[in-house]
Protein backbone atom coordinates (compact mmCIF):
# COMPACT_ATOMS: atom_id res chain seq x y z
CA UNK A 1 0.00 0.00 0.00
CA UNK A 2 1.24 3.51 -0.79
CA UNK A 3 0.07 6.78 0.72
CA UNK A 4 0.08 9.79 -1.59
CA UNK A 5 1.73 13.02 -0.47
CA UNK A 6 2.17 16.27 -2.39
CA UNK A 7 5.32 15.31 -4.20
CA UNK A 8 6.10 11.64 -3.64
CA UNK A 9 4.78 8.24 -2.61
CA UNK A 10 5.65 6.85 0.81
CA UNK A 11 5.29 3.15 1.58
CA UNK A 12 2.84 2.48 4.42
CA UNK A 13 4.37 1.19 7.63
CA UNK A 14 3.82 -2.45 8.49
CA UNK A 15 1.88 -3.08 11.72
CA UNK A 16 3.98 -4.16 14.71
CA UNK A 17 3.87 -4.85 18.43
CA UNK A 18 6.52 -3.82 20.94
CA UNK A 19 7.40 -5.62 24.18
CA UNK A 20 9.68 -4.52 27.00
CA UNK A 21 10.19 -5.08 30.71
CA UNK A 22 8.06 -2.87 32.99
CA UNK A 23 11.04 -1.34 34.77
CA UNK A 24 14.75 -0.86 34.09
CA UNK A 25 17.05 0.35 36.90
CA UNK A 26 20.34 1.30 35.24
CA UNK A 27 23.53 2.83 36.57
CA UNK A 28 26.76 2.32 38.45
CA UNK A 29 26.07 1.31 42.04
CA UNK A 30 22.40 0.57 41.40
CA UNK A 31 22.72 -2.95 42.82
CA UNK A 32 22.74 -1.38 46.29
CA UNK A 33 18.99 -1.07 45.80
CA UNK A 34 18.41 -4.82 45.50
CA UNK A 35 17.04 -5.33 49.01
CA UNK A 36 14.39 -2.63 48.76
CA UNK A 37 13.39 -3.67 45.24
CA UNK A 38 13.11 -7.34 46.21
CA UNK A 39 11.14 -6.77 49.41
CA UNK A 40 8.47 -4.95 47.41
CA UNK A 41 7.98 -8.05 45.26
CA UNK A 42 8.15 -11.04 47.61
CA UNK A 43 9.19 -12.58 50.90
CA UNK A 44 11.07 -15.70 49.79
CA UNK A 45 13.52 -15.49 46.89
CA UNK A 46 14.99 -18.19 44.68
CA UNK A 47 18.45 -16.85 43.83
CA UNK A 48 20.05 -18.36 40.72
CA UNK A 49 23.59 -17.33 39.87
CA UNK A 50 26.71 -18.31 37.97
CA UNK A 51 28.68 -15.47 39.59
CA UNK A 52 30.15 -17.49 42.43
CA UNK A 53 28.83 -19.01 45.65
CA UNK A 54 27.64 -17.61 48.98
CA UNK A 55 30.65 -17.37 51.27
CA UNK A 56 33.27 -16.90 48.56
CA UNK A 57 33.75 -13.20 49.45
CA UNK A 58 32.77 -12.13 45.96
CA UNK A 59 29.65 -10.63 44.43
CA UNK A 60 27.02 -12.73 46.19
CA UNK A 61 28.45 -11.84 49.57
CA UNK A 62 27.75 -8.22 48.68
CA UNK A 63 24.22 -8.79 47.38
CA UNK A 64 22.68 -11.47 49.58
CA UNK A 65 23.05 -9.43 52.82
CA UNK A 66 20.88 -6.79 51.13
CA UNK A 67 18.08 -9.37 51.10
CA UNK A 68 18.75 -10.29 54.72
CA UNK A 69 18.50 -6.64 55.75
CA UNK A 70 15.01 -6.45 54.24
CA UNK A 71 13.95 -9.80 55.78
CA UNK A 72 13.67 -11.52 52.41
CA UNK A 73 14.43 -15.22 52.86
CA UNK A 74 16.46 -16.80 50.07
CA UNK A 75 17.33 -20.19 48.59
CA UNK A 76 20.22 -20.72 46.19
CA UNK A 77 21.01 -22.58 42.98
CA UNK A 78 24.52 -22.37 41.50
CA UNK A 79 24.25 -22.49 37.71
CA UNK A 80 27.27 -24.09 36.03
CA UNK A 81 27.77 -24.00 32.29
CA UNK A 82 25.15 -23.61 29.61
CA UNK A 83 21.59 -24.06 30.93
CA UNK A 84 20.18 -27.54 30.42
CA UNK A 85 16.77 -29.03 31.16
CA UNK A 86 18.05 -30.82 34.33
CA UNK A 87 19.37 -27.51 35.69
CA UNK A 88 15.96 -25.87 35.36
CA UNK A 89 14.26 -28.89 36.93
CA UNK A 90 16.61 -28.93 39.93
CA UNK A 91 16.37 -25.19 40.55
CA UNK A 92 12.59 -25.38 40.20
CA UNK A 93 12.42 -28.16 42.79
CA UNK A 94 14.37 -26.02 45.29
CA UNK A 95 12.10 -23.04 44.60
CA UNK A 96 8.93 -25.06 45.08
CA UNK A 97 10.20 -26.67 48.27
CA UNK A 98 11.13 -23.24 49.61
CA UNK A 99 7.72 -21.76 48.74
CA UNK A 100 9.53 -19.04 46.81
CA UNK A 101 7.37 -16.21 45.52
CA UNK A 102 10.24 -14.25 43.96
CA UNK A 103 13.14 -15.19 41.66
CA UNK A 104 16.45 -13.34 41.28
CA UNK A 105 18.86 -14.16 38.45
CA UNK A 106 22.44 -12.91 38.90
CA UNK A 107 25.17 -13.44 36.33
CA UNK A 108 25.49 -14.05 32.63
CA UNK A 109 22.80 -15.19 30.25
CA UNK A 110 22.93 -18.79 31.46
CA UNK A 111 21.90 -17.93 35.02
CA UNK A 112 19.34 -15.38 33.90
CA UNK A 113 17.73 -17.81 31.45
CA UNK A 114 17.39 -20.44 34.17
CA UNK A 115 15.88 -17.82 36.50
CA UNK A 116 13.46 -16.77 33.77
CA UNK A 117 12.36 -20.36 33.16
CA UNK A 118 11.94 -21.05 36.90
CA UNK A 119 9.86 -17.88 37.35
CA UNK A 120 7.56 -18.95 34.54
CA UNK A 121 7.21 -22.53 35.69
CA UNK A 122 6.46 -21.56 39.29
CA UNK A 123 3.14 -20.09 38.19
CA UNK A 124 2.34 -22.14 35.09
CA UNK A 125 3.13 -25.59 36.50
CA UNK A 126 4.80 -28.52 34.80
CA UNK A 127 8.37 -28.68 33.59
CA UNK A 128 10.46 -27.11 30.84
CA UNK A 129 9.67 -29.70 28.17
CA UNK A 130 5.97 -28.90 28.44
CA UNK A 131 6.66 -25.43 27.01
CA UNK A 132 9.88 -25.64 24.97
CA UNK A 133 9.79 -25.00 21.22
CA UNK A 134 10.97 -27.63 18.71
CA UNK A 135 12.05 -30.26 21.27
CA UNK A 136 9.06 -30.04 23.66
CA UNK A 137 5.30 -29.77 23.60
CA UNK A 138 5.39 -26.04 22.90
CA UNK A 139 2.50 -25.24 25.23
CA UNK A 140 1.73 -21.59 25.89
CA UNK A 141 2.85 -19.99 29.14
CA UNK A 142 -0.53 -18.39 29.79
CA UNK A 143 0.01 -17.10 33.34
CA UNK A 144 2.36 -14.28 34.31
CA UNK A 145 5.64 -15.51 35.73
CA UNK A 146 6.40 -15.10 39.40
CA UNK A 147 7.95 -11.66 40.05
CA UNK A 148 11.61 -11.79 39.17
CA UNK A 149 14.64 -9.51 39.02
CA UNK A 150 17.39 -9.90 36.42
CA UNK A 151 20.88 -8.69 37.39
CA UNK A 152 23.38 -9.16 34.53
CA UNK A 153 27.09 -9.31 35.29
CA UNK A 154 28.14 -9.50 31.64
CA UNK A 155 27.31 -7.12 28.80
CA UNK A 156 26.19 -9.45 26.08
CA UNK A 157 23.06 -11.55 25.89
CA UNK A 158 20.52 -8.92 26.90
CA UNK A 159 18.67 -11.79 28.61
CA UNK A 160 17.57 -9.36 31.32
CA UNK A 161 15.02 -7.88 28.89
CA UNK A 162 14.12 -10.79 26.59
CA UNK A 163 10.98 -12.89 26.69
CA UNK A 164 12.63 -16.24 25.97
CA UNK A 165 14.78 -18.61 27.99
CA UNK A 166 17.22 -20.68 25.91
CA UNK A 167 17.62 -24.17 27.39
CA UNK A 168 19.65 -27.10 26.11
CA UNK A 169 18.23 -30.57 25.55
CA UNK A 170 21.25 -32.86 26.17
CA UNK A 171 19.82 -35.97 24.52
CA UNK A 172 18.74 -34.12 21.38
CA UNK A 173 21.93 -32.00 21.30
CA UNK A 174 19.83 -28.93 20.62
CA UNK A 175 18.97 -25.64 22.31
CA UNK A 176 15.40 -24.36 22.25
CA UNK A 177 13.37 -21.68 23.98
CA UNK A 178 10.55 -21.24 26.38
CA UNK A 179 9.01 -18.09 24.94
CA UNK A 180 6.26 -15.76 26.14
CA UNK A 181 5.72 -12.09 26.99
CA UNK A 182 4.79 -13.47 30.41
CA UNK A 183 8.48 -14.31 30.97
CA UNK A 184 9.66 -10.69 30.87
CA UNK A 185 11.44 -9.67 34.07
CA UNK A 186 9.65 -7.48 36.55
CA UNK A 187 12.82 -5.44 37.01
CA UNK A 188 16.06 -5.39 35.03
CA UNK A 189 18.71 -4.14 37.46
CA UNK A 190 21.76 -3.18 35.38
CA UNK A 191 24.92 -2.06 37.14
CA UNK A 192 27.96 -1.86 34.83
CA UNK A 193 30.35 -2.09 37.81
CA UNK A 194 29.45 -5.78 38.07
CA UNK A 195 31.09 -6.52 34.70
CA UNK A 196 34.44 -5.09 35.75
CA UNK A 197 35.69 -8.33 37.27
CA UNK A 198 34.80 -10.72 34.44
CA UNK A 199 37.59 -12.28 32.40
CA UNK A 200 38.85 -10.38 29.38
CA UNK A 201 37.71 -13.14 27.01
CA UNK A 202 34.22 -12.97 28.52
CA UNK A 203 34.12 -9.22 27.85
CA UNK A 204 35.11 -9.93 24.24
CA UNK A 205 32.66 -12.75 23.57
CA UNK A 206 29.72 -11.18 25.36
CA UNK A 207 30.33 -7.86 23.60
CA UNK A 208 30.31 -9.56 20.19
CA UNK A 209 27.10 -11.34 21.16
CA UNK A 210 25.45 -7.99 21.84
CA UNK A 211 26.74 -6.47 18.60
CA UNK A 212 25.58 -9.49 16.61
CA UNK A 213 22.12 -9.32 18.16
CA UNK A 214 21.86 -5.63 17.34
CA UNK A 215 22.90 -6.14 13.71
CA UNK A 216 20.67 -9.18 13.17
CA UNK A 217 17.61 -7.55 14.70
CA UNK A 218 18.29 -4.33 12.74
CA UNK A 219 18.33 -6.28 9.45
CA UNK A 220 15.59 -8.76 10.38
CA UNK A 221 12.55 -9.01 8.10
CA UNK A 222 10.49 -8.30 11.23
CA UNK A 223 12.28 -5.07 12.15
CA UNK A 224 10.24 -1.96 12.90
CA UNK A 225 11.01 1.74 13.37
CA UNK A 226 11.26 1.54 17.17
CA UNK A 227 13.67 -1.40 16.99
CA UNK A 228 15.70 0.24 14.23
CA UNK A 229 16.27 3.36 16.34
CA UNK A 230 17.31 1.32 19.38
CA UNK A 231 19.50 -1.02 17.33
CA UNK A 232 21.37 1.85 15.68
CA UNK A 233 21.98 3.41 19.10
CA UNK A 234 23.27 0.09 20.40
CA UNK A 235 25.52 -0.52 17.39
CA UNK A 236 27.06 2.92 17.81
CA UNK A 237 27.68 2.29 21.52
CA UNK A 238 29.25 -1.11 20.88
CA UNK A 239 31.48 0.03 18.04
CA UNK A 240 32.88 2.96 20.05
CA UNK A 241 33.39 1.12 23.36
CA UNK A 242 33.93 -2.63 22.98
CA UNK A 243 37.66 -2.24 22.39
CA UNK A 244 38.03 0.03 25.43
CA UNK A 245 36.02 -2.29 27.67
CA UNK A 246 38.19 -5.20 26.50
CA UNK A 247 41.52 -3.41 26.96
CA UNK A 248 40.75 -1.53 30.19
CA UNK A 249 38.47 -3.23 32.69
CA UNK A 250 38.44 -0.09 34.86
CA UNK A 251 37.00 2.06 32.06
CA UNK A 252 33.50 2.27 33.52
CA UNK A 253 32.31 4.71 30.86
CA UNK A 254 33.01 2.02 28.25
CA UNK A 255 31.32 -0.57 30.44
CA UNK A 256 28.26 1.67 30.75
CA UNK A 257 28.13 1.83 26.96
CA UNK A 258 28.41 -1.94 26.61
CA UNK A 259 25.84 -2.61 29.33
CA UNK A 260 23.38 -0.34 27.53
CA UNK A 261 24.22 -1.86 24.14
CA UNK A 262 23.52 -5.33 25.54
CA UNK A 263 20.23 -4.20 27.09
CA UNK A 264 19.17 -2.60 23.80
CA UNK A 265 20.10 -5.79 21.93
CA UNK A 266 17.78 -7.76 24.19
CA UNK A 267 14.93 -5.37 23.52
CA UNK A 268 15.46 -5.40 19.75
CA UNK A 269 15.80 -9.17 19.43
CA UNK A 270 12.64 -9.62 21.50
CA UNK A 271 10.69 -7.49 19.07
CA UNK A 272 12.39 -8.07 15.71
CA UNK A 273 13.92 -11.53 15.95
CA UNK A 274 17.42 -12.46 14.83
CA UNK A 275 18.87 -14.28 11.81
CA UNK A 276 21.07 -17.02 10.43
CA UNK A 277 23.91 -16.47 12.93
CA UNK A 278 21.59 -17.38 15.77
CA UNK A 279 20.00 -20.08 13.66
CA UNK A 280 23.40 -21.79 13.74
CA UNK A 281 24.15 -20.83 17.35
CA UNK A 282 21.63 -23.24 18.88
CA UNK A 283 22.92 -26.47 17.27
CA UNK A 284 26.56 -25.37 17.40
CA UNK A 285 26.39 -24.60 21.11
CA UNK A 286 24.64 -27.90 21.77
CA UNK A 287 27.17 -29.95 19.79
CA UNK A 288 30.43 -28.37 20.89
CA UNK A 289 31.69 -26.41 23.95
CA UNK A 290 31.84 -23.09 22.10
CA UNK A 291 31.05 -19.83 23.93
CA UNK A 292 27.95 -18.29 22.37
CA UNK A 293 29.69 -14.98 21.70
CA UNK A 294 32.55 -16.76 19.91
CA UNK A 295 29.99 -18.36 17.59
CA UNK A 296 28.46 -14.95 16.90
CA UNK A 297 31.83 -13.33 16.21
CA UNK A 298 32.95 -16.13 13.91
CA UNK A 299 29.76 -16.38 11.85
CA UNK A 300 28.49 -12.79 11.71
CA UNK A 301 30.68 -11.37 8.90
CA UNK A 302 30.17 -14.44 6.72
CA UNK A 303 26.39 -14.41 7.23
CA UNK A 304 26.38 -10.70 6.38
CA UNK A 305 28.36 -11.43 3.23
CA UNK A 306 26.08 -14.32 2.21
CA UNK A 307 22.98 -12.21 2.81
CA UNK A 308 24.39 -9.26 0.86
CA UNK A 309 25.35 -11.48 -2.09
CA UNK A 310 21.92 -13.13 -2.19
CA UNK A 311 20.00 -9.86 -1.88
CA UNK A 312 22.06 -8.06 -4.52
CA UNK A 313 21.18 -10.80 -6.98
CA UNK A 314 17.54 -11.32 -6.05
CA UNK A 315 16.31 -8.10 -4.42
CA UNK A 316 18.74 -5.19 -4.88
CA UNK A 317 16.28 -2.73 -3.31
CA UNK A 318 15.92 -4.79 -0.12
CA UNK A 319 16.16 -2.51 2.96
CA UNK A 320 18.70 -4.82 4.62
CA UNK A 321 21.29 -3.80 2.03
CA UNK A 322 20.87 -0.14 2.95
CA UNK A 323 21.14 -1.10 6.61
CA UNK A 324 24.37 -3.04 6.06
CA UNK A 325 25.69 0.06 4.27
CA UNK A 326 24.71 2.23 7.24
CA UNK A 327 26.68 -0.07 9.55
CA UNK A 328 29.69 0.15 7.23
CA UNK A 329 29.56 3.95 7.29
CA UNK A 330 29.47 3.82 11.08
CA UNK A 331 32.52 1.51 11.10
CA UNK A 332 34.42 3.82 8.77
CA UNK A 333 33.18 7.09 10.25
CA UNK A 334 32.31 8.25 6.71
CA UNK A 335 28.71 9.23 6.10
CA UNK A 336 29.14 9.53 2.31
CA UNK A 337 30.69 6.11 1.65
CA UNK A 338 29.09 4.49 -1.46
CA UNK A 339 26.75 1.62 -0.60
CA UNK A 340 28.75 -1.24 -2.12
CA UNK A 341 31.98 -0.12 -0.48
CA UNK A 342 30.14 0.51 2.81
CA UNK A 343 28.77 -3.05 2.88
CA UNK A 344 32.28 -4.43 2.30
CA UNK A 345 33.54 -2.12 5.05
CA UNK A 346 30.92 -3.44 7.49
CA UNK A 347 31.93 -7.05 6.82
CA UNK A 348 35.63 -6.28 7.02
CA UNK A 349 35.11 -4.22 10.17
CA UNK A 350 33.51 -7.13 12.01
CA UNK A 351 36.36 -9.44 10.98
CA UNK A 352 38.95 -6.89 12.14
CA UNK A 353 37.12 -6.38 15.45
CA UNK A 354 37.04 -10.13 16.18
CA UNK A 355 40.76 -10.32 15.48
CA UNK A 356 41.45 -7.41 17.83
CA UNK A 357 39.45 -9.18 20.55
CA UNK A 358 41.46 -12.40 20.01
CA UNK A 359 38.32 -14.49 19.54
CA UNK A 360 39.34 -17.97 18.30
CA UNK A 361 38.11 -19.48 15.08
CA UNK A 362 35.60 -22.30 15.44
CA UNK A 363 38.03 -25.05 14.44
CA UNK A 364 39.85 -24.43 17.72
CA UNK A 365 36.72 -25.64 19.55
CA UNK A 366 36.54 -28.86 17.53
CA UNK A 367 34.33 -27.87 14.60
CA UNK A 368 35.28 -29.72 11.42
CA UNK A 369 33.91 -29.95 7.90
CA UNK A 370 32.27 -33.27 8.80
CA UNK A 371 29.87 -31.42 11.13
CA UNK A 372 28.61 -29.07 8.43
CA UNK A 373 25.77 -31.08 6.78
CA UNK A 374 24.09 -31.90 10.10
CA UNK A 375 24.48 -28.35 11.40
CA UNK A 376 22.95 -26.87 8.26
CA UNK A 377 19.98 -29.21 8.61
CA UNK A 378 19.52 -28.35 12.31
CA UNK A 379 19.91 -24.62 11.71
CA UNK A 380 17.00 -24.72 9.28
CA UNK A 381 14.75 -25.78 12.19
CA UNK A 382 15.80 -22.92 14.47
CA UNK A 383 13.25 -20.15 14.99
CA UNK A 384 15.79 -17.38 14.31
CA UNK A 385 16.34 -18.52 10.72
CA UNK A 386 12.92 -17.35 9.58
CA UNK A 387 13.80 -13.70 10.28
CA UNK A 388 16.99 -13.71 8.21
CA UNK A 389 16.77 -11.04 5.49
CA UNK A 390 17.70 -13.49 2.72
CA UNK A 391 16.62 -17.06 2.10
CA UNK A 392 19.99 -18.79 1.95
CA UNK A 393 20.54 -22.05 0.09
CA UNK A 394 22.09 -24.97 1.91
CA UNK A 395 25.27 -24.41 -0.08
CA UNK A 396 25.48 -20.80 1.14
CA UNK A 397 24.92 -21.86 4.75
CA UNK A 398 27.58 -24.55 4.45
CA UNK A 399 29.97 -21.97 3.00
CA UNK A 400 29.38 -19.73 6.04
CA UNK A 401 30.51 -22.52 8.34
CA UNK A 402 33.53 -23.39 6.19
CA UNK A 403 34.72 -19.76 6.27
CA UNK A 404 34.42 -19.72 10.08
CA UNK A 405 36.58 -22.84 10.63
Amino acid sequence: MFLETRDTFVQAMNPFEFFSVPRVVFGQGSCARLGALASALGTSAMVISNAGEPGDRRLLDRLLPLLDEQHVAWHFWRQSGEPQIPHVEQALTIARQGNCNLVIGIGGGSAIDVAKAVAGLLTNGGGPLDYMEVVGLGRALDRPAAPWIAIPTTAGTGAEVTRNAVIGHPERRFKASLRSPNLLATIALVDSELSRDVLQEVTACSGMDALCQLIESYTSIQSNPLCDALALQGIELALRSIRRAYAQRVDLAARDDMALAALLSGITLTNAGLGAVHGFAAPLGAHLPIPHGAICAALLPHVMSANADALMQESPEHPALAKYATIGRMCAGQADLPATIAIETAIGGIIELSEYLSIPRLAQFGLTSTHIPELVDLARKASSMRFNPAVLADSALADVLRKAL
